[in-house]
């Protein structure tokens, strides 16, 4: 049975990418665009470019109006407890940098920084370097059979000398919501700090991250139907404080002279330098494009053709998901078939998946793989993207047994 998308004229690059016979199931990687977030792009260049916070002219002034303006917007769908707790940075990579930088002084030799075996090496990198730099001991979660954080060796491997956990809400590769509550209360109990990287996880639904508890969220825009090249840190107010500057520049000085400076607080003291004004604005507006839909039609829809995705590839011979998949997407390897084999001939298809460790390399050779296929949904596919895929794997498959 046809399962039509509703919203799919609202993102004018898929007609693009139909008219050019390609089928987009790459959105986890990034997602495209809707016509919302076009135009308030379009418009603040094409109606007076200017800087933020620094003019008193009338273009100054509007883009400082817009840019702030997307400060409340996403205050308001994370549900923070105010804007000051959202700092822009040039992508959620820049932003869990910036934590591993403005927390540095919190550790000491010996202290512990607690992640798990699904990270991205976005929120893994960090970590491992400033563990490496400062004698810190990085403690790994394993995963259960479906893919989860083991809540029975997290218990154990969460102690007096862990300061900090960061760990992801929605896994990028296996597409698992991660057992939060129960992680972020063991960690509250250590009085260690946490992060969570809901690059993934915001994509899907509306999150409250007071009723979350954690210290900080990160997320990137360009996964939210945003524009690439902004990302966004949530922290809590008190948590924010811990942080030191770690980008010295414009913007975030509060007073200098040539030997001496100090710092503005949150947010702006951690948005160094010009920050991406357009993609800040385009991202305000596609939050409110996002706010103005139906939230449950869209999570009918998207479980909808996720089980699909899920009862195509289970119906087909040798192949083997990566753990049990809840939503959005799905990884698989094919028996005695190579991951970038079946993507090239996928490619040749037109066929838009993921071939790869998908920035989770760890993960993969804790797997004993070298890659894996994903696909993964947007709101905007529907279910004739879905037969396009099975029959151009059905095909692909055919040739390389």
């Amino acid at each position: 049975m046809f399962q039509p998308s509703p919203w799919r004229s609202d993102f004018p690059a898929i007609a693009a990418l139909q008219g050019q016979q390609q089928t987009y199931l790459d959105s986890a990687a990034t997602a495209q665009k809707p016509q919302a977030m076009l135009d308030a792009w379009c418009h603040y260049y094409q109606h007076g470019a200017a800087n933020v916070h620094r003019a008193q002219h009338l273009p100054g002034a509007l883009a400082t109006q817009a840019f702030e303006s997307s400060r409340e917007k996403v205050a308001h769908w994370l549900n923070a407890a105010s804007p000051s707790q959202i700092i822009f940075t040039h992508g959620a990579t820049s932003a869990f940098n910036l934590l591993a930088y403005g927390l540095a002084h919190t550790f000491a030799a010996g202290d512990e920084i607690v992640i798990s075996a699904l990270e991205h090496h976005a929120n893994l990198l960090p970590w491992q370097q400033l563990a490496q730099r400062q004698g810190l001991k990085l403690v790994v979660l394993p995963l259960d059979a479906d893919g989860s954080i083991d809540l029975a060796a997290a218990a154990n491997l969460i102690g007096p000398r862990t300061r900090l956990l960061a760990v992801s809400q929605l896994s990028n590769v296996i597409g698992r919501w991660q057992p939060l509550p129960a992680l972020l209360a063991m960690a509250r109990a250590q009085g260690a700090l946490s992060v969570v990287d809901g690059a993934q996880g915001v994509v899907h639904g509306r999150h409250d991250v007071q009723a979350l508890g954690c210290d900080f969220y990160v997320f990137s825009s360009h996964k939210l139907y945003g524009p690439d090249g902004v990302g966004v840190l949530y922290g809590r107010s008190e948590a924010l404080g811990r942080l030191r500057h770690w980008q010295f520049g414009g913007e975030m000085v509060h007073d200098a002279d040539y030997h001496s400076a100090s710092f503005q607080p949150a947010p702006l003291g951690f948005e160094a330098g010009t920050p991406a004004i357009a993609g800040v604005i385009g991202l305000g507006a596609t939050l409110e494009y996002l706010g103005g839909l139906d939230h449950l039609a869209i999570e009918a829809h998207e479980a909808a053709l996720h089980a699909r995705l899920l009862r195509g590839l289970h119906d087909r011979d040798g192949i083997r998901l990566l753990g049990t998949p809840q939503l959005a997407l799905a990884s698989f390897v094919v028996d005695n078939v190579h991951n970038a084999d079946l993507a090239h001939l996928l490619t040749e298809q037109g066929i838009a998946v993921r071939a790869g460790h998908h920035c989770a390399m760890p993960l993969l050779k804790t797997l004993g793989l070298g890659g894996a296929i994903r696909v993964s949904l947007g709101f905007y596919n529907d279910s004739d993207d879905l037969q396009r895929f099975f029959t151009a794997l059905d095909k692909a498959l055919e040739l390389l047994r």
